[in-house]
């Protein structure tokens, strides 16, 4: 597949008088979920010797969207990458700015709740999994801060261990999704008394995207290997990050089973593990054609992200084939994100 290049708004005589000296590499920043998986196509567009392998790094999904729009130059990243689709703000961000975008689906992931198997496996659906973890709960008809110090205060069935969880910080679309996911409309969406506790003291479900701060939910930063040591060394300790962390160490992890489902590739693919949300990056338009491989760089996913490639090996969830040719055809039309799209 050849990309077109999009007609920029600004000549790239006007990107390479910045004081900031033109790259030679395309920049990339963002989830931390999508990562590995942009690592992995860099670095085999890297293998082709007429590019210089693109520079990834993390720093959450926020950071990704915000900083693809924050300007036009070398000096601002040219990719974004997200495990949470960018919201209609955050494109008027970019508008302000004057950056065009094009929004590219790659695959999907689901997000996990992870402990040692040095423990039992968890069982747990998702209404009392967000009901553990919601800043604010229902008791006795009133809206308060939660009052839950174990797993077995929120449903006598579940073990009598202190709830602690780590967690990803508010720039992740992890968390995020797991916020909306989970304790929107799987606890406060099914919950009748939490619906009523809610209508009376006049606030919506999305109330209920605030997590707990005091202890039982830990912030561990932009950081899953860290969650993931934090489990391994403690065997109470719950962790919350995306599957391709868990595969990639099944062999000391393991994930809660959400309303009795565990999360499996298999169970990610067909829907019928609930707790998973679409992978994106955007790409700006405006240097495309004045970094070098930022087409290239597209074409690389196209190359890796079916059922066989090895983003799947490395535990991302391909997208169905008709998906599939849609973003690729996207890639090759550059179609510009706009708000109505997003609603």
């Amino acid at each position: 597949m050849i990309l077109r290049v999009a007609t920029a708004t600004v000549t790239v005589a006007a990107l390479l008088s910045t004081p900031v000296m033109a790259r030679d590499n395309v920049s990339i920043a963002g989830s931390s979920t999508v990562l590995p998986f942009a690592t992995i196509v860099a670095e085999r567009l890297g293998r082709n010797p007429a590019f210089n392998t693109p520079v990834v790094e993390s720093g959450g999904s926020s950071v990704g969207k915000k900083g693809v729009c924050d300007g036009i130059g070398t000096e601002f990243i040219d990719i974004g990458n997200a495990s949470s689709r960018m919201k209609t703000g955050e494109l008027e961000y970019c508008d302000a700015n004057g950056v065009k975008l094009t929004e590219i689906k790659v695959g999907y992931d689901g997000i996990v709740l992870a402990n040692s198997k040095d423990a039992p496996q968890l069982e747990i659906s998702r209404s009392d999994l967000g009901k553990a973890l919601t800043a604010k709960v229902a008791v006795n008809g009133q809206l308060v801060d939660n009052p839950f110090k174990t797993w077995s205060d929120v449903n006598p069935a579940l073990p009598n261990i202190a709830i602690r969880v780590y967690g990803p910080p508010t720039t992740s679309g992890t968390r995020a999704s797991f916020a909306e996911i989970i304790n929107e409309k799987a606890f406060c969406g099914t919950d009748e008394e939490m619906k009523a506790a809610l209508e009376a003291a006049g606030q919506k479900a999305k109330t209920c995207r605030a997590m707990r701060t005091d202890g039982a939910y830990i912030e561990a930063g932009e950081q899953d290997n860290l969650i993931v040591q934090k489990l391994q060394e403690d065997a109470e300790t719950f962790g919350i990050f995306g599957f391709s962390y868990l595969d990639q160490n099944a062999d000391t992890l393991q994930g809660a089973k959400l309303d009795g489902v565990a999360p499996t590739f298999e169970a990610i693919a067909d829907g019928s593990y609930k707790a998973s949300r679409a992978l994106y990056f955007y790409v700006k338009h405006q240097h495309i054609g004045v970094v070098p491989g930022i087409e290239e760089y597209m074409t690389e996913w196209t190359k890796h992200w079916g059922e066989d490639g090895i983003l799947a090996d490395a535990g991302m969830i391909p997208m169905p084939e008709q998906e599939r040719d849609e973003m690729a055809a996207r890639m090759n039309e550059l179609t510009v994100l706009t708000a109505d799209a997003l609603q």
